[in-house]
């Protein structure tokens, strides 16, 4: 130690105690009135609360003192009802899982994509399948193919798809759709094929007939079909494949739908309900069925709310399972995360990397197993390189450069989160009793109650964004004006169905026709035996049956589910892209466009405040907006106002000079320009918004404007 840190230590022993005594400690109280004077007369209340989406009241400030009794008392992580995590070490031991999908369409091209996630940080294999193989259809007969994700059809798929797969170091993750059983089938005799054992299949290849069903309103089996073929894929697996699961609990169909959090929670726990019992009913114990499951949820917006959300959903599913009858051990939830595609945008898609970095880091303190970081380019087109290295990279870097592997549950305690989590709790349990004093999920779906509970959220979710009282940044403000959409980069239909018939085609040449018969017939026949019918799959694959061919046998004498109301899949900003490609085109189609002047009165000190949200207004629509530096008289706006050629003129200025201005203003703009649209900006008083309309102000522009609403009637009236 050199002289001076020593006489500096030396020094520091002699200060005396540092006391804090003479600061008054702080009270809710006093800090109350501190922030009402900041508020200079407004409502406090109204100011520093906030209302959500699920129907809880944000407050402005949490103490202990207030709310102590939200706080769990001796709780620890990996222990009772798991709220602060299912494993004791956090994520120091084991990390989560990263889990970025491909979506390439033909099974080679999602084999090498796969593989290279796995190199360059990925340590699971998240396979999107597309919409044919998610119905068990072939590409002759399904849906446009590779539309989704990848098509299979054939065990010989199945191989180049899992070619090189290292299983024991890197778990599957794979959404099956209404029925898991033939690509079970097929994976197994593609494993045994390359000399590998089953039992080295961990992850998930998961079926979700309830989900598929509220997303298509139908699915090709019934539902005693599906809840069949659950049950023998999980006692396959469990016999098989001890550390894989095969049935997947979705939020997807109700994030992706508009649900608020406590909807999307309670709708899947009832879900899982119906699995469980379901399952019990065709005699799989309850320890196996706490085995085979696993949760998906999208992470929305709400940063604090999501990590809630997933202590919320440990601690009710535990509550569940007891009812049960599981052991503690198996009370414990399996969560997979991805980051939400309700709230992605096309336009200034690149903000989307923003939004995925918070929404998965809310993921990972909240607990997550298991995360899928969606690439920025989601809603435009299927994901390149480049986007799937962003994506990728998000979650590498919050497990190093941010070190979130520890501490362990870094929220627990916190006064806010906490609150929020035992607040999400009572309603999401209450709506879980809803579901069930309906008869269950099922019911319910038939009555149509979740559907409306959705679409009633969705409805208040658009309603906040035309009034933008939620923001969308570069959609309903802050647009970009520059901006050149993302190329699309659409395949070739006809080129990759001619390619992928061509190849199924090939490979069914090689064929025995009396071995397809009786592969065809044994799985007519199909079997009672629990775990069988996988056996009967893999046998018919292995004779060159494809999807399309096993599912008609299995489904012989069958009927389809009964039809419910679907729930469509939307995004937030939706309205807003129709709205600014509306005018895309518009212009693209007759080099036209809604000319919006501006009648900025007075100097720029004056009118610039208001001029700019104007301009902001109105560039959400890709409107052309004529900007100017101010004039001194109504004569002059009116005259500027005429030679622009306008649609809509946008009055500009103080409240204060508004009596004077607008009345003549507008008046003469009506006179010379009859067909003009004449805007105030600025919300006027009640006393003077009669006199303001009769001068010939049509409409008014503010902070509590509907955005969406007026530029849609600009639009309408340009006849775009």
């Amino acid at each position: 130690m050199s002289d001076k840190m020593a006489s500096n230590a030396a020094n520091s022993e002699l200060l005396a105690p540092v006391s804090f005594d003479e600061f008054e400690k702080p009270t809710y109280e006093k800090w109350k009135a501190e922030v009402e004077k900041a508020l200079k007369g407004g409502d406090f209340h109204k100011k520093m609360f906030t209302k959500t989406y699920e129907g809880i009241t944000l407050q402005p400030i949490y103490t202990p003192a207030l709310h102590q009794e939200k706080i769990p008392k001796g709780v620890y992580p990996g222990a009772g009802q798991f709220l602060r995590g299912t494993k004791a070490s956090g994520y120091i031991k084991d990390s989560w899982g990263v889990s970025q999908y491909v979506d390439e369409s033909l099974p080679k091209d999602a084999n090498h994509a796969s593989l290279y996630e796995i190199v360059k940080g990925s340590t699971i294999h998240n396979i999107r399948l597309d919409e044919a193989t998610r119905h068990d259809q072939d590409v002759q007969v399904g849906a446009a193919v590779g539309v989704g994700g990848t098509s299979l059809s054939t065990v010989e798929d199945c191989a180049q798809l899992l070619e090189r797969f290292n299983f024991k170091e890197n778990p599957l993750y794979i959404e099956a759709g209404a029925s898991s059983a033939i690509l079970l089938g097929m994976i197994s005799a593609t494993v045994k094929a390359t000399k590998k054992q089953t039992s080295d299949l961990k992850g998930l290849v998961g079926a979700d007939p309830i989900g598929v069903w509220v997303k298509d309103g139908a699915l090709h089996m019934s539902l005693d079909t599906a809840f069949d073929e659950m049950a023998h894929s999980v006692i396959w697996a469990s016999e098989q494949a001890p550390q894989l699961k095969t049935v997947l609990i979705s939020g997807d169909a109700y994030a992706n739908g508009g649900a608020n959090d406590v909807q999307e929670v309670a709708y899947a726990l009832a879900t899982a309900a119906c699995y469980v019992r379901e399952l019990a009913q065709r005699n799989v114990d309850i320890h196996t069925i706490a085995n085979s499951m696993m949760f998906t949820f999208s992470l929305g917006a709400n940063f604090f709310m999501e990590i809630a959300k997933l202590r919320a959903l440990r601690v009710i599913w535990a509550r569940i399972m007891e009812a049960f009858g599981a052991d503690e051990s198996d009370r414990a939830v399996h969560v997979h995360g991805r980051t939400s595609a309700f709230t992605k945008t096309v336009y200034d898609p690149y903000v989307n990397l923003l939004r995925n970095t918070t929404q998965a880091f809310s993921g990972v303190v909240g607990g997550l197993d298991s995360l899928e970081v969606s690439p920025f380019d989601q809603p435009i087109r299927k994901s390149d390189d480049f986007s799937r290295r962003i994506a990728r990279n998000i979650q590498v870097m919050l497990q190093t450069e941010f070190e979130l592997r520890q501490p362990v549950d870094p929220v627990g305690g916190s006064w806010y989160v906490e609150t929020l989590a035992a607040e999400l709790c009572e309603k999401i349990w209450a709506e879980f009793q809803a579901i069930e004093a309906k008869g269950g999920i099922v019911a319910a779906l038939k009555e149509g109650y979740p559907q409306a509970q959705v679409k009633a959220v969705l409805a208040e979710r658009f309603k906040n964004l035309a009034y933008r009282k939620d923001v969308a940044v570069g959609n309903n403000m802050y647009a970009n004006m520059t901006e050149e959409l993302l190329d699309s980069k659409p395949e070739n239909q006809d080129t990759l169905r001619q390619k992928r018939t061509a190849q199924i085609e090939a490979y069914l040449s090689g064929a025995d026709p009396d071995a397809v018969v009786k592969a065809q017939a044994a799985l007519e026949a199909s079997t009672t035996e629990p775990g069988a019918l996988i056996g009967l799959i893999e046998l018919g694959a292995l004779q060159k049956l494809t999807m399309r061919q096993i599912r008609k046998a299995l489904d012989a004498g069958d009927i389809s589910s009964e039809t419910i109301e679907a729930i469509t899949p939307h995004r937030w900003t939706e309205q807003f892209e129709a709205l600014r490609m509306r005018t895309e085109e518009y212009k693209q189609r007759t080099k036209d466009n809604v000319k919006v002047f501006l009648a900025n009165m007075g100097p720029i000190p004056q009118h610039k405040p208001r001029a700019d949200f104007s301009t902001g207004f109105f560039e959400v629509a890709a409107f052309e907006v004529i900007k100017n530096d101010g004039h001194e008289t109504t004569a002059d706006a009116a005259k500027a106002a005429r030679e622009s050629g306008a649609d809509v003129v946008v009055i500009c200025s103080t409240d204060a000079t508004y009596p004077e201005l607008v009345p003549p203003l507008a008046k003469e703009l009506k006179e010379t320009m009859p067909n003009v649209t004449v805007i105030l900006a600025g919300a006027p008083p009640k006393d003077l918004e009669p006199t303001y309309r009769e001068a010939g102000v049509d409409d008014f522009i503010s902070v509590r404007a509907n955005c969406y609403e007026i530029l849609h009637t600009l639009q309408d009236k340009k006849g775009m």
